[in-house]
């Protein structure tokens, strides 16, 4: 008579592997790696250009990253969760949130960032060094203690009975970043403040909620309920790409006059590392049409899931260059 074995369970004969622990091993490999970006990148990228890099760019850069990967987790949480939720014959189990996790993750960077803030965007060596009430008189401090008290009371809104309230702190995190990023000196600021707004809530919503999505399907056991839920974000996906690619040309035009784009690709740091960026976004773009193809011809739709964890590696990668490009110098308008 055959058996069959039950999923994590051994015949007795020989250990096998164990899939959770080489998960485990993948994932902080792909941190590595991720946090390798920002910290070596800034050598590589003003290598040969005559620019001068802040100091501590490469902490500052790691920093960045980890606070848009703290963002990216909860928002695509609440957005496929409120997308599960409308398809027909979905399993009521969710994967664990890590909506808490991120909050304290993104409060201990947002907390790194205002210190380096607090010391006139230097790095401090010493808690004397720190002049946290100075964080008050400027609007770079101000902004830097909106988003630690935004990631610390997303947290608490996480643990609570409602953590869909947590979406109004995040609100305030990504409005703060789109402020941060074009101070009141630059041209036609607030045109710029908006572009980010937006570039920042559709890559964040893209990107967290493709993670979240592969995270609730794997819980789910029926296939058709799976496939519904991942049409589903593969057309919402489809919307914030063109509006993450619309955002992203119009905010590099404004730094980089069209008729400078191409000397600059190549001849600034900040060129660089964005190229690197787009040739990556195109890459994803074509592994997410090579899922969305799988999704509506393959035999089994949920083989689509393969080409989409491919995306969210490439994905975290692009969240590192996000967070080197925001510590590189910004180029000169020729």
């Amino acid at each position: 008579m055959l058996t069959r074995s039950s999923p994590g369970v051994s015949d007795g004969s020989a250990p096998g592997p164990r899939p959770g622990l080489a998960r485990a091993v993948a994932v902080v490999a792909l941190v590595a790696l991720a946090a390798l970006i920002p910290l070596l990148g800034p050598s590589a990228a003003l290598h040969g250009t005559g620019e001068a890099a802040a100091p501590g760019t490469g902490g500052i850069g790691l920093l960045r990253a980890v606070l848009f990967a703290a963002l990216c987790v909860p928002l695509g949480e609440l957005f496929v969760d409120r997308l599960a939720r409308s398809v027909p014959g979905a399993p009521a189990v969710r994967p664990r949130s890590w909506a808490p996790y991120a909050a304290g993750v993104g409060f201990v960077a947002a907390l790194g960032l205002a210190s380096v803030v607090s010391t006139g965007n230097l790095v401090p060596h010493s808690p004397a060094d720190l002049d946290v009430g100075g964080l008050y008189a400027s609007r770079d401090g101000k902004l830097a203690l909106l988003e630690v008290n935004a990631f610390a009371a997303a947290g608490l809104c996480a643990l609570s009975r409602r953590p869909a309230s947590q979406i109004w702190p995040l609100a305030a995190v990504v409005v703060a970043e789109a402020l941060r990023a074009h101070p009141t000196t630059e041209y036609s600021a607030l045109l710029g403040s908006g572009l980010t707004l937006v570039h920042l809530t559709c890559a964040s919503l893209w990107v967290g909620g493709l993670l979240y999505a592969l995270r609730t399907l794997r819980g789910w056991g029926v296939r058709e309920a799976g496939a519904a839920l991942l049409g589903l974000y593969a057309r919402v996906a489809a919307v914030l790409l063109a509006a993450i690619t619309a955002t992203g040309v119009w905010s590099s035009l404004r730094r980089m006059p069209s008729d400078t784009i191409l000397d600059q690709l190549t001849g600034t740091a900040y060129g660089r590392a964005l190229l690197a960026k787009v040739l990556l976004v195109a890459a994803v773009a074509g592994l997410a049409l090579w899922a969305r193809i799988r999704l509506s011809r393959a035999a089994d739709p949920l083989t689509a899931c393969s080409p989409a964890r491919a995306e969210v590696v490439a994905l975290s990668v692009v969240v590192a260059l996000s967070g080197l490009l925001t510590a590189l110098p910004v180029p000169i308008r020729w």
